[in-house]
């Protein structure tokens, strides 16, 4: 014999998809809607290179947001999860997610964040100003050649290049072009002063056109702090002997000036090439720096280690192998170069 269904239970599955899409609802409404209603304002800042997700979770951490997820959501639909300008933004927890959206698409920001890597040069800066829509790179770079500027930022040499302080910056909106390469310059000279360069450069007979120089040689050839030293010992060994420094990327600037291109691997005609900046071809350093060095870079020109090393290869495990002989050099070259090709 049949039980007889529940006309309870009828009801209760008649309406069981409306309670769903109503928990839901009301689910959604809360995670999107504003932390409360009486919520200061926070200085949040949003980094240069973070991604969506990234900032996201810096948002919910800084209780901007009850949740990621519906404020990923809003981005998704609405095409704005590429669209996030870096910088440092006045946000509450009393705005909903697509307001705080609103106001982090828009890049209205305090002031923005800018950072400049170790080992860009001046045409590297000039577009990722422009791409930051900070200045037009056109306009950058004749600045940064122009000799009164130059001359007002106790410059010396044809441009700027090497005395733009690799640094993060924050950019108050509307900052001009002028003032804000000017900010650039100022911090390499107030880091000369504070690391005691400009001390140390008095105990030497070199001169700062020269440190620099060097440095910027040194900061391309390796990213480790602790092999500065010793690459900074070749170039001054062989400076001292007359010898050619043949540095890569020194070539691969020099064709960068006189192109405007950027090559990714240098041939045997590139090393032929004369520029101004290509040691294979020049005694002595290049026409001047070749990238904008870090602290470090600096500091193991001006303290370099004490070697009778005159030749390094790479390893390819992003360290070298340095040699005080062209036959041990070249015994290194083949164990480390030949298994490459």
């Amino acid at each position: 014999m049949d039980k007889q269904r529940s006309p309870i239970k009828d009801i209760a599955w008649l309406f069981a998809p409306y309670f769903v899409f109503l928990g839901c609802y009301i689910s959604w409404n809360h995670l999107s809607s504003p932390v409360s209603q009486h919520v200061e304002e926070k200085i949040v800042t949003v980094p240069q290179g973070a991604t969506f997700n990234e900032v996201a979770r810096l948002l919910y951490r800084e209780r901007i947001i009850r949740s990621p997820y519906p404020f990923t959501i809003i981005a998704y639909l609405r095409g704005d999860t590429t669209r996030i300008k870096a910088g440092q933004y006045r946000l509450s927890g009393s705005m909903t997610p697509a307001q705080v959206l609103d106001v982090l698409v828009s890049g209205r920001v305090i002031q923005l964040v800018f950072t400049i890597p170790e080992g860009f040069n001046i045409y590297d800066i000039a577009d990722l100003l422009q791409r930051s829509g900070l200045a037009r790179k056109e306009d950058f770079l004749r600045l940064v050649h122009d000799p009164g500027f130059l001359k007002a930022m106790k410059i010396p040499g044809p441009s700027a290049e090497g005395f733009l302080y690799p640094d993060t910056y924050f950019i108050p909106a509307g900052m001009g072009l002028k003032e804000l390469t000017s900010m650039f310059v100022n911090q390499f000279w107030t880091v000369w002063r504070e690391k005691g360069f400009g001390k140390r450069l008095k105990e030497t007979d070199r001169d700062l056109f020269t440190v620099i120089t060097l440095a910027s040689i040194v900061e391309k050839e390796t990213r480790l702090d602790k092999e500065r030293p010793l690459i900074a010992s070749v170039f001054w060994n062989r400076l001292k002997r007359g010898m050619p420094l043949q540095a890569d990327p020194t070539v691969f600037y020099g064709i960068l000036v006189e192109t405007h291109k950027r090559k990714r691997r240098l041939r045997w005609r590139d090393l032929r090439r004369r520029t101004p900046y290509n040691t294979y071809k020049i005694k002595g350093l290049p026409k001047g720096p070749i990238c904008n060095p870090g602290k470090e870079s600096i500091r193991a020109v001006l303290w370099p280690a004490n070697t009778n090393y005159l030749y390094f290869v790479s390893k390819n495990n992003g360290t070298h192998h340095f040699s005080a002989t062209l036959k041990e050099h070249n015994r290194a070259v083949n164990r480390y170069q030949k298994r490459r090709r």
